[in-house]
Formats: structure tokens, sequence, C-alpha cells
């Protein structure tokens, strides 16, 4: 399925329920920031180690699948309202933070910087 096809199954979704009325920028994108809190939630307390093997739970594997679907339907629909083109516009902030973060100032860095060394 392409990001076009599952949008498309969202808001038919959406519209055989009649929700596109509650569908609006402002309730999509609280609603994406709550499902987001929920992913949160699920390593909130955890060390490093345990959040890389939380998928080995399969209760909680569960849990992560379920919500990280949540983001990305949120997102979807979102993007749909919005008419955003999320391919075109990740491959362009892709290419923003190519420039942002060159390999040579960015390698093995996890600070957060704007173009170290100018």
């Amino acid at each position: 399925m392409t990001i076009r096809d599952l949008q498309d199954v969202l808001a038919s979704f959406a519209r055989e329920r009649d929700w596109e009325q509650f569908h609006t920028p402002k309730n999509l994108a609280m609603a994406l920031a709550g499902e987001s809190g929920e992913l949160l939630e699920l390593f909130q307390w955890l060390t490093p180690e345990q959040s890389a093997q939380v998928m080995q739970d399969d209760r909680r594997a569960v849990q992560v699948r379920e919500e990280m679907a949540d983001v990305l339907a949120y997102l979807l629909r979102l993007a749909d309202v919005l008419d955003v083109d999320l391919e075109k516009a990740l491959a362009e902030k892709i290419e923003t933070n190519r420039r942002k973060y060159p390999v040579h100032l960015a390698r093995g860095r996890a600070d957060k910087y704007t173009h170290l060394g100018e």
C-alpha cells in the first residue's frame, strides 16, 4: 500500500462514521500528540538497554505496534486534510538536514548544533 492508499482508507473510514467534521487540523494535531505521548509512556523509566529489547516482550510489542499505528494514522489524516505530500515533505527535510548537518561535522555527535565550525 502506498501512502496515498493508506490516506484513502483512513478518509473512507472517517467518512463512513461521519467523523470528518471532527478531523480538523487542530484536532488531528492534538490527537497525534496524544498518541505520541502514549507511545512515549511505553518507554518511560526503561533503561536504554531495556528500551532496545522492548519488542522481545510479546505484550509490550503489541502495545508498541498499536501506538505506532495510531501515530501514523493521525499523521496521515493530518497530511491528507492539509493536502501535504508527505513523501515530498520528507525528501525536502532530508535534503535540508544534509546541508545543516554535514557528515564531516555531525558524524558520531548526538548534540544539536547548527553549522558548527562556521
